[in-house]
């Protein structure tokens, strides 16, 4: 063998030895390595699971137009909808975000707009599709098309236009069913209504809360209920979560109370869809 590794490497004794391990190590090495970058993007991609479809109100959209976010200062996400489908355009920021020649879009409705090749207003948050000819009809799907499969823009969700009475009263029983598990969606839907009783409101929090109360996650055992003891007592006694009583509270309590309430209303932006027809001056 020593002769052998002589012959081959020209090198005699024990040095013949170390280059020829040293050459089967890098080999081995350069085999098996997974550069540092490439290591980083597949532990990311596994990590990071797309969220599920949302549905979107016309002010909820609006706030994603890529501009710096007021609290963090960092730049928004870039979505727009054509047709009722929501698009994240953050890839092409260069586009639709802020300075971009499409970035009249950012945060809008623009189906209607960019089938007509046009840039006036009055089009944009108009789903009227209707009104656009043959030809215009032709250029949205070619726009949807191109969004979808060649952009590869992910689809977040849809845009829902048309809400559900805010003054309807709910009863507990008529609440129960909307707790997103629900097979039938109604028109321009992208995922079942969750409704969530908070003081005399009913909100659906389909509208950005999937993630927290939808089927499997933590604050599901709140959906299709009057949440409001519950919300409060911050609590998931099943005790708590199936009664409604909220006026024999503490005054700390029913402030918890309003606050999830100014939360879903001026920070969450869910729709309000309802009463419970409460007497409750305090909300």
């Amino acid at each position: 063998l020593s002769n052998r590794l002589e012959e081959s490497t020209g090198i005699k004794g024990l040095l013949g030895y170390l280059v020829i391990l040293t050459i089967v190590l890098v080999g081995h090495s350069w085999a098996n390595h997974v550069p540092a970058g490439k290591k980083k993007l597949e532990e990311e991609e596994e990590e990071e699971e797309p969220d599920p479809p949302r549905n979107f109100t016309k002010g909820q959209l609006a706030e994603f137009d890529g501009k710096p976010d007021p609290n963090t200062d960092e730049p928004k996400k870039v979505y727009l909808s054509l047709n009722g489908t929501v698009f994240d355009v953050s890839d092409g920021r260069n586009f639709y975000g802020p300075g971009g020649p499409y970035e009249m879009f950012a945060g809008h409705e623009c189906g209607i707009a960019l089938a007509k090749m046009s840039f006036d207003t009055q089009y944009l948050d108009d789903m009227d599709v209707s009104k656009l000819n043959h030809g215009e009809k032709f250029e949205l799907e070619n726009w949807i098309e191109k969004f979808t499969y060649y952009r590869n823009y992910p689809v977040m969700g849809k845009l829902v236009v048309t809400l559900p009475d805010a003054t309807k009263v709910w009863s507990r029983e008529q609440l129960a069913p909307y707790n997103g598990t629900q097979k039938d969606l109604p028109d321009g839907y992208a995922t079942a209504p969750i409704y969530v009783g908070a003081g005399n409101k009913v909100f659906d929090v389909s509208f950005g809360g999937v993630t927290f109360y939808g089927p499997g996650c933590g604050y599901h055992r709140f959906a299709g209920k009057d949440a409001s003891r519950a919300l409060a007592l911050m609590s998931f006694d099943e005790a708590d979560i199936l009664s409604n009583e909220v006026s024999d509270l503490p005054e700390d309590k029913k402030k918890v109370l309003k606050d999830w309430i100014k939360t879903f209303e001026e920070r969450k932006r869910y729709p309000i869809v309802g009463q419970l027809g409460k007497e409750l001056a305090d909300f």
